[in-house]
């Protein structure tokens, strides 16, 4: 499984993606840092809602689609997918190393990304940022199993998981509030007040138990990491 991802975590990072996912992960740091040196900053209640705007409902999920539905994308456009089946390993043996690169690539940015930015625009509090570190960890990993998924099942991954995160992440979920029990977004924002609803009592309208967000997190990981084995079960290859 090294192997595996080893290839897959060079494959992730070429010069031209990592630049593109470097320069989003700096959005939220500039925007804070700007914003709250400008005159007397935008408060904690801003610094929270710049932080669900941009990182969580924005930044978080291209990030994580751009590289979960590579993972297996690059095999598939370059036929090479037929390679690792040779390899004397389990379907889950080469699934679990894909997503792990995923998430270690993505992880990383996205949360010194959010731990920064929130340093920044909270005052330097400690404990939200751990909840935001520790929120959206359960987010990149959410994530990062549902597009390593749809990047097995279709030729168009990345047209497809960015329908699903504008419909059903950013437009449905922001008009229906019970679908925050079936949204990564409304699991991670949902953590963050749980850990630290001090910090984020902004949010408090808007989030679920986060008991019950992160029990939601690890079921949709574990749904979409099984789904993801049994596609490539499934898939004629040698």
């Amino acid at each position: 499984m090294q192997s595996v991802f080893r290839l897959s975590f060079r494959q992730l990072t070429t010069p031209l993606r990592l630049g593109l996912i470097l320069l989003l992960a700096a959005l939220p740091i500039v925007l804070a840092a700007i914003l709250t040196t400008a005159g007397e900053g935008i408060g904690r209640e801003g610094s929270v809602n710049m932080l669900d705007a941009l990182l969580v409902a924005g930044i978080l999920p291209i990030i994580t689609m751009t590289l979960g539905t590579a993972a297996f994308g690059n095999e598939l456009e370059d036929g090479t997918l037929s390679n690792l089946a040779l390899m004397p390993l389990a379907r889950w043996q080469i699934v679990l190393p894909k997503l792990l690169a995923t998430i270690a690539i993505s992880g990383t940015v996205i949360i010194v990304s959010g731990v920064v930015a929130s340093l920044i625009g909270l005052g330097l509090d400690a404990r939200a940022a751990l909840s935001v570190a520790v929120a959206l960890l359960l987010g990149v990993v959410a994530y990062s199993a549902i597009f390593t998924w749809i990047g097995l099942v279709t030729g168009r991954a990345l047209a497809v998981a960015l329908l699903y995160v504008l419909i059903w992440e950013s437009i449905i979920g922001s008009f229906l509030s019970g679908v925050s029990y079936l949204s990564v977004r409304g699991y991670t924002l949902s953590v963050m007040h749980g850990l630290d609803s001090s910090a984020f009592e902004t949010v408090a309208g808007r989030v679920i138990d986060y008991p019950i967000a992160i029990a939601g997190a690890l079921l949709v990981t574990v749904v979409f990491f099984g789904l993801a084995v049994r596609r490539l079960i499934s898939m004629d290859v040698p």
